[in-house]
């Protein structure tokens, strides 16, 4: 299986199964626009430690160690999830400006190494 990023308002979205990696529903895209297989939230950072990051750099390897340990609370659901895709490619949809902060690069590595 191959994982790809890539930010949901950019054009010349990566061909695979399409899955929204927030909990939030991003602003100004519509569910038919988005086209997606999927909404993973289970596999998002919990509202309390978004909310902290706020996407601030500063607190980066902080939030990294946090959400790795949410993430392997959620390591059964991942699991599942990977199960149900159907393509060679999975496409990992984020909506994040900073896209080297963002959460999505972590579940990126962590969903290949349980691949």
């Amino acid at each position: 299986m191959n994982i790809k990023l890539h930010r949901i308002y950019e054009s010349d979205v990566p061909t695979g199964y399409r899955v929204l990696v927030d909990r939030l529903w991003p602003r100004g895209v519509s569910k038919e626009d988005a086209n997606l297989d999927a909404h993973w939230k289970e596999l998002t950072p919990s509202d309390e430690l978004r909310k902290w990051f706020d996407h601030d750099p500063d607190k980066w390897n902080s939030f990294r160690k946090q959400y790795l340990s949410e993430l392997s609370e959620n390591k059964q659901t991942a699991k599942d999830y990977l199960a149900e895709v159907t393509q060679k490619n999975v496409v990992l949809l984020y909506a994040a400006k900073d896209k080297q902060h963002s959460h999505a690069y972590i579940l990126k590595e962590y969903l290949e190494k349980l691949g």
